[in-house]
């Protein structure tokens, strides 16, 4: 039993399953502690995120993101569940309360993250969560009426770039 014990310790894929989720744990560990700095450090520096309000964003834009968001907040609640990693991919649900700033409505988003590790940090994230029903909290019924418009997405997209942009030049 012991060497059964041994020879499975010693599995690179089970060492490297381990790794990725205590990466993921890490992640939403320091991001409950609101440390954009801890988070951004278990990314890869060629990091890839989307999620429906920011898009695509990329390297720095990234770490901006995260230190516009959590610098900004004044009530954040996250939980995060169900880690799981196998042959470089992860993934796992979160379900964050918070305050948006620019309203001042009260937001629970509940989403799953999906994650892609290279060399030994997460290269790429992805947050998919139903922008519908984050609009209709945030925005009141505009969201409620009109969240599930490319019209109304597209505006807000465009207005979180911009509003990471002008962080990005302060």
């Amino acid at each position: 039993m012991t060497e059964k014990n041994e020879s499975h310790e010693r599995d690179p894929g089970q060492r490297s399953t381990r790794s990725s989720e205590r990466l993921i744990s890490t992640f939403y560990g320091r991001f409950q502690a609101r440390d954009w700095k801890g988070m951004v450090q278990v990314y890869h520096p060629e990091i890839f995120f989307y999620d429906p309000v920011f898009g695509n964003l990329e390297g720095p834009q990234v770490a901006a993101m995260w230190e516009m968001l959590l610098g900004g907040a004044t009530e954040l609640d996250l939980q995060f569940g169900d880690v799981a990693a196998e042959e470089g991919y992860g993934s796992c649900w979160w379900k964050a309360t918070y305050v948006i700033s620019l309203t001042g409505r009260k937001v629970v988003n509940k989403g799953k993250a999906m994650f892609r590790f290279e060399d030994g940090k997460i290269i790429e994230h992805q947050d998919v969560w139903s922008f519908w029903r984050w609009s209709a909290q945030a925005l009141g019924w505009k969201g409620l009426l009109f969240g599930w418009t490319p019209m109304l997405q597209n505006k807000v997209h465009v207005t979180a770039l911009r509003r990471l942009e002008k962080f990005m030049k302060k």
